[in-house]
């Protein structure tokens, strides 16, 4: 039986299969059962796809009508609700509704205008956010430009130097950054600043820099001595600087002075040289120049040199004579040798006569041009290297040619041409006869610049050649560079600025050497305040004291907002030092002032320590801003500041040393000694002061368990309300507390019904029964606690102030354990 069914059941099977391969519309398809059960998930998946919105939502309604929650309801309202950004105007009414009319008119105007103020608030806001970023911005681009030490591709040459540096012996390890040279300057400022100060007579700035202790370097003296020759000049009466440096009678007496310097440079490298070989110099004679010439050259020329003219005296070439004493700086003695070789010299002594004579070392225009045209008929290709170095000299002809074979060094090389440096108009002569002192000073900076003078070994060298060709400005920004040198540097520019010779340039975010605008060429200008910030900004933070010393030397220069160098100075020495009460002063006891090192420069310190507290509260420095403000008996700001500081640590629990616990006996400090002086502010920030303070105290007692003096206190505050009658007046005096007791608010409330409760529990606690306590006393004293809490859930609701929700949760959760 079981077999036929079998057999039946297949020949069924293989009937279907024939049928199905005889139709050709459908495809063959041959899967196994994994491929099969795989599109059985795609389908199902599918068919869930369409219906999930539909399951969500009943889910959704299942869920919330559980809770008690129209599902359809809820959607209505959230579908009613506008998305809109602004305020839009009614639609009008039809034209017959009069009444409709003037109301859709006056709720437009009142649209209209809340949409204007809406707009413009923003707008100023914008306009305040755009002015803040943008003064804070120039802030930091100032302190980017402080932090370069020199301008373009200066500022980013981070070459290393192999120079020895100055150790600091001036102080205990750690305590002063100043080095010996830096503290022995320091020391020499602040004699120069006391004797100002006290209005003695200004003291010469150049002798005290020129004796600072540990300047046994020769080059740093020889500096000095440079420095000294150079500025002392006679100043012409003029309105500014730069009218004065480009003075011609003062150009020319720069040229004279450097002339001088490297003459008398010469003549004791001269007396060096001879009495360090006295065997081969044969000194002898009467003293003067010309035997120091004479014993020179038996060091300096060999026996017999091929070229020279014109003969000997006393077995020396004349020529050679001649220019070493003229070297020198003597013209007595090199006359002395025209006198003795005349015969030999032509019209030459005639001509230096004339040269010797006069005023400017300059012959007359005639006598000059006869020089020149001899010269260049007959002396141009002249063997001998020192007679045409004397032609050129005193006939100021042939700029072109350096005399290399006589003036083989770079002073000797500055030297004679400043001696062909001419100063009028040139009319009658070639350009190649004339050289200007700008035409010099541009080919010394730009043409030759710092690497043709080898600017690494030694670094003294290329700032005197700036220097002795007045280009001030850049001699003391090259050698600023050299962070040994920095010090002197600053110093020199310190001598010039108190001068009146250095050119300041006119805004403070200049580089450090400039030209600007309107200057002649070649002309440039020092960043002073930069270059005193920049070199005070290594010991500012550690030698405060002597960094204010230099920052006197601006006091009486302003920003480019037109603030006052000093004082901007000072106030950031002070926030970056925090040594408030020694620079500005510290507030006695009894409310005296002890003076501070800012009281030797100005007797106006009130502003100035006005102008620090300012810039502190700006970098949200609260806390010393209100004892800055304290200091200059500022009451309003001190106690605005204190308000703000006291503020969040209201409900805070006091531990020793917490930041509560500090601000709270300063702020009790501050509150005995107004008290007792009788110092007061605005009435609205007074009270709120005082009102800080009490509530300070009421959640002091609160936090240690006195729950009953916590309330005292409270009730005689009367900032909540603790009975139904008196509401409605507490919420109207709760509009006039400042924002430091609003924000309070909450945890006031909380602290005061926790305190309710304490005592409802405590109540409760005790048996009913007892004598002390009668059930009608008993019940009184619930009723009026329950009354108390339900006028602080009524207060809590009818002020204007949002509360947090968790704060509402709160009280009502314990005002229904009271009930």
């Amino acid at each position: 039986m079981d077999t036929d069914d079998f057999g039946e059941l297949l020949q069924q099977a293989e009937q279907l299969a024939a049928e199905t391969e005889g139709i050709s519309e459908l495809p063959h398809v041959e899967r196994n059962l994994q491929e099969i059960q795989q599109a059985a998930e795609r389908l199902r998946s599918r068919t869930l796809t369409r219906t999930s919105q539909e399951t969500a939502d009943v889910k959704a309604s299942v869920l919330l009508g559980s809770k008690g929650l129209d599902i359809s309801h809820k959607s209505q309202r959230l579908e009613s609700l506008s998305a809109a950004t602004m305020f839009e105007p009614l639609e009008p009414v039809k034209d017959t509704d009069i009444q409709g009319f003037l109301k859709n008119e006056k709720d437009n105007a009142l649209l209209s205008a809340i949409e204007e103020s809406r707009r413009r608030t923003f707008a100023m806001a914008e306009e305040y956010h755009r002015e803040s970023m943008l003064v804070e911005w120039e802030q930091v681009k100032q302190r980017i430009l402080h932090s370069l030490l020199a301008s373009g591709e200066d500022a980013l040459d981070f070459t290393q130097e192999n120079e020895p540096s100055y150790v600091g012996d001036g102080g205990p390890p750690g305590r002063s950054s100043l080095d010996s040279v830096e503290m022995a300057y320091a020391r020499q400022i602040y004699i120069y600043n006391e004797k100002i100060v006290n209005g003695q007579l200004q003291p010469n700035l150049v002798d005290l820099c020129a004796a600072t202790a540990g300047l046994d370097d020769k080059n740093i003296s020889e500096m000095w001595a440079m420095v000294k020759q150079m500025t002392d000049v006679t100043l012409v009466p003029a309105s500014d600087v730069l009218k004065v440096r480009t003075n011609m009678e003062v150009r020319m007496e720069f040229v004279r002075h450097a002339l001088h310097f490297l003459e008398q440079s010469y003549k004791n490298y001269t007396f060096v040289t001879v009495f360090g070989n006295l065997h081969q110099a044969q000194l002898g004679g009467v003293p003067g120049t010309y035997q120091l010439v004479r014993s020179f050259l038996n060091i300096k020329l060999p026996a017999s040199v091929p070229g020279l003219q014109d003969g000997e005296v006393e077995g020396h070439p004349v020529w050679a004579l001649i220019y070493y004493c003229m070297r020198c700086g003597d013209l007595t003695a090199a006359m002395h040798v025209v006198k003795r070789a005349q015969h030999q010299l032509g019209e030459f002594k005639t001509w230096f006569q004339e040269y010797m004579h006069s005023k400017d070392r300059r012959l007359s225009p005639a006598t000059e041009n006869k020089l020149r045209l001899h010269y260049r008929r007959a002396l141009r290709n002249n063997t001998d290297p020192y007679k045409r170095a004397v032609y050129c000299i005193i006939g100021r002809c042939d700029i072109t040619d350096n005399q290399s074979e006589v003036a083989d060094k770079t002073e000797d090389y500055l030297w004679l041409k400043l001696n062909q440096v001419c100063f009028d108009d040139g009319g009658a002569s070639s350009p190649q006869d004339r050289l200007t002192l700008s035409q010099f000073q541009k080919q010394l900076l730009e043409d030759y610049g710092e690497s043709h003078f080898a600017v690494t070994q030694p670094p003294f060298l290329y700032f005197q050649v700036l220097f002795l060709t007045a280009q001030f400005e850049a001699a003391i920004a090259f050698l600023f560079r050299t962070e040994r040198l920095r010090c002197h540097a600053v110093h020199v520019a310190l001598v010039l600025f108190e001068l009146k010779l250095l050119l300041k340039s006119s805004g403070q975010s200049a580089q450090l050497l400039s030209h600007e605008a309107g200057d002649p060429p070649g002309v440039r200008r020092l960043n002073f305040a930069r270059l005193l910030m920049l070199y005070t900004r290594k010991f500012e933070s550690t030698d405060p004291r002597e960094a204010l010393q230099y920052f006197y030397f601006l006091r009486n220069e302003k920003d480019s907002q037109g603030e006052n160098m000093f004082l901007r100075c000072v106030s950031e020495i002070v926030i970056e030092s925090r040594e408030f009460d020694m620079i500005l002063g510290k507030l006695e006891k009894d409310g005296s002032r002890k003076p501070g090192v800012i009281d030797k420069f100005t007797s106006d310190t009130k502003s100035i320590i006005n102008k620090v507290a300012s810039a502190a509260e700006n970098k949200g420095l609260f806390e010393e801003a209100a004892k800055l403000y304290d200091l200059a008996k500022n009451s309003d700001k001190v106690l605005e500041l204190m308000n703000k500081l006291l503020s969040p640590v209201v409900p805070q629990i006091s531990t020793p040393q917490s930041n509560k616990e500090r601000l709270k006996n300063m702020a009790h400090s501050i509150a005995e000694r107004y008290k007792a002086q009788g110092i007061s502010a605005k009435k609205s920030i007074d009270s709120t002061f005082y009102l800080l303070l009490d509530l300070i105290t009421f959640f002091d007692e609160y936090h240690a368990g006195h729950v009953d003096r916590a309330f005292d206190i409270m009730e005689r505050l009367k900032l909540v309300p603790l009975s139904q009658d008196c509401v409605k007046e507490r919420v109207a005096a709760f509009r006039n507390f400042s924002d430091e007791i609003k924000q309070n608010l909450s945890e006031v409330l909380l602290a005061t019904m926790n305190i309710l409760f304490t005592k409802y529990k405590r109540m409760k606690g005790t048996s009913p029964t007892t004598p002390a306590r009668p059930q009608r006393v008993m019940e009184d004293r619930d009723s009026q606690l329950q009354s108390q809490a339900r006028a602080l859930i009524m207060f809590a609701g009818m002020i204007p102030y949002r509360t947090s929700g968790d704060t509402n949760a709160r009280l009502v959760q314990m005002e229904i354990l009271m009930n």
